[in-house]
């Protein structure tokens, strides 16, 4: 399979050699002061066929890449939010040029910029998609639905983001991987207001700058910070109703005066969803355990974000970032649980469990970060340091009530607290040369202190300690029209966990890895002027597991189940062979194999107390290697009508012990997706996005057919500063789903739906003001009027 797809590339790279002679091409778009200006729309035309205008926006740094023919003149346009427009002649010339335009600031109120231009939702920069938030932002009511939403994503109803892996995704804030669980993150998401977001950025096969446990990719939220000239911001409002609902408000303001920047998120929420979940399972010949359960989710959630963005001079520039993140919960379930013969339909077992949770969830999130530019050519030294608190405490109240064999009632209670330290420090060097040649390194260090004390009946406490530390080495270098990155991560991990009470168990371990990385990429053609480029990736990863898989405390769920860790879980370790081409800076294509060992994944085993009760934890199971393929086809943003497409297909085969017996699995499962967009009028804009999903697969779970769709409409109004938005999410209530599991003694079916058919409004305002002398959000003076 591999050899395949290397000869099939290489080939495809030598057929276009004989095309004519280009060279890449990269333009720097900057301001007065030599900073890189981020979203910058360039357009190159070529002189004299003017038809042909290829438009890119620049990166982070200010800068946008092309493949050009050497000696031919172009037409460069620049244009940029709250900066003149640049039109510029130039003839390409050299090897991998670099051209450097400066743009004036545009002193004009900003009540008076009209953009006409339009972003598209996805582009490729490098190894990794960035995803333009803007219209998506219309119609959610927090960053979770945004994810939702977002074309070849797959959020499934536990909260676990999928990429092109059945492994779940890492979730990154800024950069920063948070070392919190799928329930927590998920919980972190629905507080971020959309408006706050600036971009998102999809890792599928990050680079080994990265953290090696990203094996099933990272999804990395990139908040806005204060970037804008002068005081700007929205206040937004809404609801949205299911079964239940939901409402929401909050401001999001943003300054920059001089060299101090500053920017303040508010938002409230109060969120409600409901589930219902039947199940089905056999436990013995001609026994059955059905039971239904209707859960509700209440959640009153309070998001505060700040930050200061100071520039000290032309190289060196300094950030603080905070988040606060406070969440109140009462979760409320009923489950009927029936015991009966098949056979003649007997009941033999009955019993209903009320079972109320108390939660209160806090997270306090901490970061300082300093950069240095070294040089003209975008090198640079940064460092950060962060640091999350996060306590949780819930408390759960049973209260049960049996109907067979015997009558009567119970209540017990149950509490439990977890606290969280996560400190994370790591330096970065990007050193860029003359010939084509980049090279970075740097070192993180992360360490987390976890603690869980749970109570019942009787006390289990637990401690984990977790410290890892990383240093990485890559290169990337132009070699004619390739460029080849390739580098390596080192990274010594040190787990300890200690279960305190009631039996004094524990588990230590201490490993050090090596996780290289190779990226090959180079523009193949041009199909109507727009360049098509191919990339191979190569990258080993780790997958280490979380503090909640490795507990060995029970957590009681019913009668008829309960968790529990696992302490001797081992890492799984997953190589990933990926093809994709790109068409304009957008994914098209890709193909790729992910081969996973000792693979771990939630499973059910029947306790040995009881072939009635069921536990669920966590395995290693074996290996299992997965194949994809990807398709993503869209017509270019700018026009009325504007739509994304796509398909993947993924096959998982699985091989190893399931209950001391060997286990083969086979499975490949669908799913399609869309986004369009349909520019009704000047002011008014129709969206519609939905997926479905064939064959659908969870762990061992196998998923019926299933997938939502959902449409807004969104009217600006007010000189376009107030926008309102209607939109209707899942709407012929299509994202539910029948599942089975049988695997080893365990023989399960029934079905599960979600609260997801919505009506909703949302209301933006948006804020502008003009430019004060010396004036920011926070009245802080500038280092030179301190002076």
């Amino acid at each position: 399979m591999r050899q395949k797809l290397v000869l099939l590339f290489f080939f495809a790279f030598i057929t276009s050699s004989i095309l004519a002679q280009q060279t890449r091409v990269s333009f720097k778009v900057v301001n007065n002061k030599s900073e890189g200006l981020p979203f910058a729309t360039v357009s190159v035309i070529s002189v004299p066929d003017t038809v042909n205008k290829i438009e890119r926006l620049t990166d982070s740094t200010g800068l946008a890449y092309f493949s050009l023919i050497v000696g031919r003149p172009y037409k460069v346009i620049i244009s940029v939010v709250e900066f003149v427009p640049v039109v510029q002649a130039i003839t390409v010339k050299g090897d991998n040029p670099v051209y450097t335009i400066v743009v004036e600031t545009n002193n004009t109120s900003l009540s008076n910029v009209v953009v006409n231009s339009r972003r598209p939702i996805m582009r490729q920069e490098d190894d990794k998609t960035i995803v333009d938030p803007e219209n998506l932002a219309a119609s959610s009511t927090n960053a979770y639905e945004m994810m939702e939403k977002i074309p070849g994503l797959f959020v499934d109803q536990d909260g676990n983001i999928y990429l092109n892996s059945m492994t779940p995704a890492m979730v990154h804030i800024n950069g920063r991987e948070q070392k919190m669980s799928t329930a927590d993150v998920a919980t972190m998401l629905k507080s971020l207001p959309p408006n706050s977001i600036a971009s998102i950025e999809i890792l599928r096969t990050p680079s080994a700058k990265y953290d090696a446990s990203g094996g099933g990719g990272i999804v990395n939220v990139v908040l806005k910070k204060g970037v804008r000239i002068g005081l700007t911001g929205s206040v937004n409002a809404g609801f949205n109703q299911g079964g239940v609902g939901n409402r929401f408000a909050g401001i999001n303001l943003n300054n920059s005066n001089g060299k101090v920047g500053t920017y303040l998120n508010l938002q409230w929420s109060q969120r409600n969803n409901r589930e219902l979940l039947n199940s089905n399972r056999a436990f013995a010949i001609d026994s059955l355990l059905s039971q239904q359960s209707k859960t509700f989710y209440p959640v009153n959630s309070y998001f505060i974000g700040y930050g200061i963005n100071w520039e000290v001079n032309k190289r060196w520039n300094l950030n603080y970032d905070g988040r606060i993140n406070i969440n109140h919960s009462n979760n409320n379930s009923t489950n009927l649980s029936q015991i009966k013969q098949v056979s003649t339909g007997n009941v033999v077992e009955s019993n209903n469990v009320a079972v109320d949770n108390k939660g209160r969830n806090r997270n306090l999130s901490q970061s300082i970060s300093a950069k240095f530019k070294w040089d003209s050519l975008g090198s640079e030294w940064s460092t950060d340091l962060s640091f999350n608190y996060a306590p949780n405490n819930t408390k759960q109240t049973f209260n049960s009530i049996f109907y067979a064999p015997i009558t009567g009632a119970n209540t017990s209670r149950g509490n439990i607290e977890n606290t969280l330290h996560f400190f994370s420090a790591q330096t970065n060097l990007v050193k860029k040369f003359n010939r084509k040649l980049t090279l970075e390194t740097g070192l993180k260090s992360t360490n987390v202190w976890f603690k869980n004390t749970t109570v019942y009946n009787k006390e289990a406490a637990y401690e984990y300690n977790e410290n890892i530390n990383a240093a990485y080495l890559q290169a990337s270098k132009g070699l004619g029209s390739f460029i080849l990155k390739a580098g390596t991560r080192l990274e010594n991990t040190n787990m300890q966990g200690v279960q305190i009470a009631p039996d004094d168990t524990s588990f230590t371990l201490k490993r050090t890895d090596l996780f290289p990385y190779v990226y090959l990429s180079r523009n193949l053609f041009k199909i109507a002027g727009y360049d098509l480029r191919a990339y191979l990736v190569y990258r080993r990863t780790i997958n280490r597991p979380a503090y909640e898989y490795l507990n060995p405390a029970e957590r009681r769920v019913d009668p008829y189940l309960f968790e529990t860790g696992n302490p001797s879980l081992r890492p799984q370790f997953t190589q990933n062979y990926e093809a994709n081409v790109s068409f304009e800076e957008r994914p098209v294509f890709a193909i790729g194999v992910n081969e996973t060992k000792d693979i771990f994944t939630n499973v059910i085993y029947q306790a040995d107390s009881s072939n009635k009760v069921a536990y669920r934890t966590y395995d290693n199971l074996g290996k299992t290697k997965e194949t994809y393929f990807r398709a993503l086809g869209a017509l270019p943003p700018g026009k009325r009508y504007f739509f994304v497409a796509g398909t993947q297909y993924n096959h998982n085969f699985y091989q190893g012990v399931y209950e001391g017996k060997p286990l083969s699995y086979k499975r490949g499962s669908w799913s399609f997706f869309t986004y369009q967009t349909f520019r009704l009028t000047p002011l008014t804009n129709i969206t519609l996005n939905g997926f479905v999903r064939f064959n659908g697969i969870q762990q061992f779970y196998e998923l019926s057919t299933f997938g939502a769709l959902n449409t807004s409409i969104t009217q600006q109004l007010l000189k376009k500063k107030l926008t309102l938005t209607l939109s209707a999410t899942d709407l012929f209530f299509t994202n539910k789903n029948d599942f089975v599991l049988q695997q080893g003694t365990v023989d399960a079916y029934g079905f599960r739906q979600s609260d997801t058919r919505r009506f909703g409004l949302n209301l933006r305002y948006n804020l502008g003001f003009r430019k004060k002398e010396e004036n920011n959000l926070f009245n802080i003076d500038s280092p030179e009027k301190a002076n």
